[in-house]
């Protein structure tokens, strides 16, 4: 399993075209107008100056608002989103609507390109009742752990898939902690880790899994991604890009050790095939809009991107004929592949995370249980 599960995609998102993302980021909760932190800020985006974007890039997407308007980050600077962009970037895909996610990705006047190489997910200080509100929301309404022998195959799968986004979020977070503010120092949060994650075996399974769903998709897709046109005006590194992506699709070890990584034939079957799929597609719209009510701009980016990138792979896993082939009429849009690659390697970072610091995090903790009077990881004696 590790052998397939730790890819290393680093080269491949540092290219134009992995790195750009669409994404519309002010506050437009449809699930509770009256939260504090929308009404306070007027749910408007914090951006850039505008002598900061290249000019393809102003019209139709910017939306402009004072460098310095904190108000949209709960008064907090560190969380505004990064909007510096170079002057070479994407040329227009086909935009279609994703019937698994809420955000209208054909409105180009509500979206707005950022850098995600600027801004990485990491700790943003986005803690308390505004962001348990949103998890608590995503799981008891949307993907609620049924009692064993209660739940169809189904909703057990939506409930892993979100179980294991949110594991992987949770060990990016405490990858990258701000350890001090005071001086401004970062570094890892292995007590984080832990008691988020580790100590969980079901949390670790269900990052397994979803990285797995998620790697199936995109081997499922290989050839409508190897014929795409990674065109980002610059043709050397272009050509670079479609190199990059035909190796990852076609890695020998990766195919040997994942073959069939997940089975989607398994589901839909029966007579309330149609009519559940309906079912659990809304729900996991409903979990795309509740990205809207995210009260950190860079949370809200990245809840964005790893959502769309799952309803991307659901939408290629469950876009099938009787011979669970992908349909002819698949068309994946340019904003939909790069959040789907970035997820998986989002994923492929918190499983490597989990296999090289697990077991020495794990043990220490163990004897910090069993003698109280050891310091907690990351704190001294003093």
């Amino acid at each position: 399993m590790e052998s397939c599960c730790i890819l290393c995609f680093k080269s491949l998102l540092q290219h134009r075209f992995f790195r750009y993302f669409k994404v519309k980021l002010w506050c437009d909760c449809p699930f509770w107008p009256d939260d504090g932190m929308c009404r306070l800020r007027d749910c408007s985006v914090c951006e850039c100056p505008e002598n900061e974007f290249p000019e393809p890039f102003k019209k139709p997407f910017l939306r402009v608002l004072p460098a310095d308007d904190l108000a949209c980050q709960e008064g907090k600077p560190d969380n505004a989103v990064d909007r510096t962009l170079d002057s070479r970037a994407f040329k227009g895909w086909i935009e279609a609507d994703n019937p698994w996610t809420n955000d209208d990705e054909t409105d180009n006047g509500e979206m707005t390109y950022v850098n995600l190489l600027l801004n990485p997910e990491r700790y943003t200080g986005y803690v308390g009742s505004s962001a348990r509100r949103i998890w608590d929301a995503v799981y008891s309404e949307n993907c609620p752990k049924y009692p064993s022998g209660e739940i169809c195959q189904e909703k057990k799968v939506l409930y892993k898939l979100i179980s294991g986004l949110h594991s992987s979020i949770s060990i990016h977070i405490a990858a990258d902690y701000l350890l001090d503010e005071s001086t401004n120092k970062w570094g890892q949060n292995p007590e984080l880790m832990y008691d988020r994650v580790l100590r969980y075996p079901d949390r670790v399974r269900n990052l397994y899994f979803t990285f797995l769903f998620v790697l199936r998709a995109v081997t499922k897709a290989a050839d409508y991604l190897e014929q795409a046109e990674y065109d980002t005006g610059n043709h050397t590194e272009d050509l670079k890009t479609q190199s990059l992506v035909r190796q990852l699709l076609h890695n020998p070890k990766l195919q040997a050790a994942c073959p069939l990584p997940f089975d989607e034939a398994e589901l839909w079957q029966g007579q309330s095939g149609p009519e559940l799929k309906l079912q659990i597609q809304k729900q996991f719209r409903n979990i795309s809009a509740l990205m809207d009510c995210v009260g950190c701009e860079k949370c809200r980016l990245w809840g964005k991107l790893q959502v769309l990138g799952l309803g991307t792979a659901l939408k290629i896993l469950f876009s099938v004929d009787g011979q669970n082939q992908l349909s002819e009429s698949l068309q994946l849009q340019r904003n939909e592949v790069i959040a789907l690659v970035n997820l998986l390697n989002r994923l492929s970072e918190s499983i490597k995370y989990v296999c090289e610091q697990g077991p020495s995090i794990e043990k220490i903790m163990e004897r910090q249980v069993s003698d109280p009077s050891e310091t907690r990881l990351g704190k001294s004696s003093a």
